[in-house]
């Protein structure tokens, strides 16, 4: 396979079987995400729903794009994603899927909705600290703690937005909706009225189809750091482009570059320029000779793929600076040709993209039924009501919609489970809450990230030494 040796053939066959079974468990660890509500509400059979669920969780991952997947693995600083060092770089994936495995079957196992999201970041974080000990270059930060805190924040947010506007969103539906029935629990084995029952299931579609668009994409995103390191000469670059059509883009870059009055910039902003004329003339002339990306060698794709990731963080840092006397059209022209160009790293085969989808669609049928008690039962005193239901699905969809939109990857659990518990609330107030149930999920929520950190840092030590 992709002319390996035995050993890594073997290895890399091993590492890919373990993505798709993080992604399984991902699938049954979030199911009740979706599903709880229309169960509970004896909306759909369980077996439907669970069905349906997976069915548009693979759909979400097909049509989500790759912008989270990109965010994911652009955690790691540039100096980790281009290293040819193939031991290293399977120390890493071996580092972050068995911890991040090992989590979640943990929280599942106890019935405690954890976020999949926090594992991973915080899995990442740790072999990012981990690989500075034995890094050359003790003077780089091996974590990107600029992406770690948009992607922190959005993870930190989420439960308290998705609390809050499930609280306002049962407030506006009890002002407009005459109808009490949706407000009543779900009498035992007699389904809603039709209405109501659309309703649910219209929801349930929309938080499986964002859950599969946004944490589907972790797992692409795992799936390709794999893939690139291991077998980079395919996959450090995308090789079903036409070279010669990225050089306009170059041309265009270093045309608009030149228009730029040095004078008036300050000296950081004036290294960024330097910096940022150095890699596109760099880039210039690896490409300049190949007629296909599969003429390069190894070591030539990977700086390749370095000036591209450097150039995209070099671009953004000029961008954003306000004594860079561009026209507003040559900035858009320049964000446009590094947005395109980055289109040669930040890509995924369909076949990545199929793999992920099946193994997410299929975890979601199996397995759910602990977290499902959970969010069902225990987060409330009272079993979920048709409002309620609905409220925090709309809560949980929207919110992970628009941040699959935004490129972050957010908690699908945090979400719904606080929105959940934002419609208790409403309806009966903070009394109404189960407070040994909150609190497992609190300590969760606050332990994921530094028992992540450690593990991961701790095995991605222990395998290096090994390997």
């Amino acid at each position: 396979m992709f002319g390996l040796e035995p050993s890594f053939t073997a290895l890399l066959i091993f590492c890919i079987v373990l993505v798709c079974a993080f992604e399984f468990i991902n699938g049954f660890h979030d199911t009740a995400n979706a599903v709880a509500t229309v169960i509970y509400t004896n909306t759909l059979k369980p077996w439907i729903a669970v069905v349906w669920s997976g069915i548009w969780n693979a759909i979400g991952v097909f049509m989500g794009g790759i912008a989270v997947a990109m965010g994911i693995s652009n955690l790691l600083p540039v100096e980790v994603l281009t290293d040819t060092n193939i031991y290293h770089n399977m120390a890493l994936i071996l580092s972050l899927l068995i911890t991040a495995i090992a989590w979640n079957l943990g929280t599942w196992y106890l019935g405690i909705p954890a976020s999949s999201s926090h594992t991973l970041i915080g899995s990442i974080i740790g072999v990012g600290l981990a690989y500075s000990f034995i890094a050359p270059d003790q003077s780089i930060s091996y974590v990107n703690w600029g992406k770690a805190k948009d992607i922190g924040l959005s993870l930190l947010l989420s439960p308290f937005l998705g609390f809050s506007m499930a609280v306002m969103l049962m407030y506006i539906m009890k002002q407009l909706i005459r109808n009490k029935a949706i407000f009543k629990e779900a009498e035992p084995g007699s389904a809603p009225p039709l209405w109501i029952r659309a309703i649910l299931i219209v929801t349930c579609t929309g938080v499986s189809y964002a859950h599969g668009s946004n944490d589907g994409q972790k797992g692409v995103g795992l799936l390709m750091l794999i893939l690139i390191a291991i077998v980079p000469s395919y996959f450090a670059l995308n090789h079903s482009v036409d070279v010669a059509s990225y050089r306009s883009q170059i041309t265009s870059m270093q045309t608009i570059l030149h228009k730029v009055d040095t004078a008036q910039l300050g000296t950081g902003d004036l290294k960024e320029l330097e910096k940022f004329n150095s890699l596109v003339n760099d880039l210039s002339v690896n490409l300049s000779n190949a007629s296909s990306l599969l003429d390069l060698d190894q070591n030539k794709q990977f700086q390749i793929r370095k000036d591209i990731i450097l150039i995209g963080k070099s671009s953004k840092n000029l961008l954003q600076s306000e004594s860079l006397n561009l026209s507003v059209n040559d900035k858009k022209q320049l964000d446009k040709d590094v947005k395109e160009l980055k289109t040669l790293t930040e890509y995924a085969p369909a076949w990545v993209i199929l793999i992920i989808a099946l193994s997410l669609g299929f975890g979601t049928m199996i397995g759910w039924k602990r977290i499902v008690k959970t969010i069902g039962e225990k987060i409330g005193k009272q079993h979920l009501t048709y409002a309620q239901g609905a409220a925090s699905e709309v809560v949980a969809a929207t919110t992970i919609g628009l941040s699959t939109t935004l490129g972050l990857p957010v908690s699908t659990t945090q979400i719904l489970s606080s929105g959940i518990a934002g419609s208790m609330v409403a309806s009966k107030g903070i009394k109404n809450l189960q407070k040994k149930t909150i609190r497992n999920i609190f300590i969760a929520w606050a332990l994921t990230l530094p028992v992540t950190v450690i593990m991961a840092g701790g095995l991605f030590l222990l395998l290096r030494a090994i390997l």
